[in-house]
């Protein structure tokens, strides 16, 4: 694949734009050979592009998506280098904006470019469409929530009350921004910088909760490690959860296959029987799914 490759996929993918945000190359999931290191998203009125390795064809890139950008009449041009450590972020032309949101699914989060993460994680479009699809009058937890974006659609679905539960207290605030900025109530949710390894006395306090979302970062040094940590979390949620109870358990470490939660569920969480993996949205293509984003189901039988 050559870069006039590229610049037609990002081309076709930008026809009939709307103000949603669409990710419109996904080199990330290695389905198009040479570009793994990039993506594309077009976020209302922003192109934005992230490098997540250095390339010698970067000049070459950004110049094809600048001349994209102002065909489609994008008022700003931004990228990410993830590579390196400092000044990752470029405003290639335009205007960075404080106060800039994206829409998805009709509802509007906080972005700040000049995070590494920037504010919404885009590949989980599907789970929250599924939880807010069942959340109608239901006790949520969210662990790992960071902005609080499945709390945005359980609130707007109806949902009963929704608990929040991150380190970060700057995600979480970030999290109350996204619910004003939706115009929703905040009485029946909670916002708690718990460590949710050390804190599940608190957690259990505030149970039964009718769903439970986990969605943790695959390696956080001093956090959070999935190949240690997230059997911890499943061996408590039988406390936690009534019969009927639902888990979204949540993996995006490429080198740990569903099986991996499946295998944990089966020997210390008997009680709970497998559902079906949710399906990741089409934008984000791959030459294999198991090294992609997981969104498993899990029921409480008994």
């Amino acid at each position: 694949m050559i870069i006039e490759d590229l610049k037609k996929i990002v081309v076709e993918n930008l026809k009939n734009k709307s103000n949603e945000i669409k990710r419109v190359f996904h080199g990330r999931g290695n389905y198009y050979s040479n570009f793994s290191y990039l993506t594309v998203d077009s976020l209302n009125n922003i192109l934005f592009a992230t490098f997540f390795e250095k390339s010698l064809e970067e000049d070459e890139i950004l110049e094809s998506l600048k001349s994209i950008a102002k065909k489609f009449c994008f008022e700003t041009f931004i990228i990410q280098r993830k590579y390196k450590e400092r000044d990752f972020y470029e405003v290639i032309y335009g205007e960075s904006t404080e106060d800039f949101f994206v829409v998805e699914n009709g509802l509007k989060y906080k972005i700040d470019f000049k995070n590494r993460n920037i504010g919404l994680f885009f590949d989980m479009k599907r789970g929250r469409e599924y939880i807010k699809s069942i959340c109608k009058d239901k006790k949520v937890l969210n662990l790992f929530s960071y902005s609080c974006a499945f709390s945005v659609v359980c609130i707007s679905g109806g949902a009963l009350s929704v608990v929040n539960i991150d380190m970060s207290k700057a995600s979480l605030s970030l999290g109350r921004i996204n619910h004003h900025l939706n115009n929703l109530d905040t009485k029946s949710v909670k916002f708690l910088p718990y460590n949710i390894l050390k804190s599940f006395g608190k957690i259990k306090k505030m149970s039964p909760y009718d769903i439970v979302i986990i969605d943790p970062p695959s390696f956080q040094k001093g956090s959070f490690v999935a190949t240690d940590d997230y059997i911890k979390i499943i061996k408590k949620l039988d406390f936690i959860l009534p019969v009927g109870g639902l888990v979204l358990a949540c993996l995006n470490d490429p080198f740990l296959s569903s099986n991996f939660l499946i295998e944990i569920f089966k020997k210390e969480a008997q009680n709970f029987e497998f559902l079906r993996k949710l399906e990741n949205i089409e934008e984000f293509v791959t030459n294999d799914e198991e090294k992609s984003l997981k969104n498993l189901l899990f029921l409480k039988k008994y």
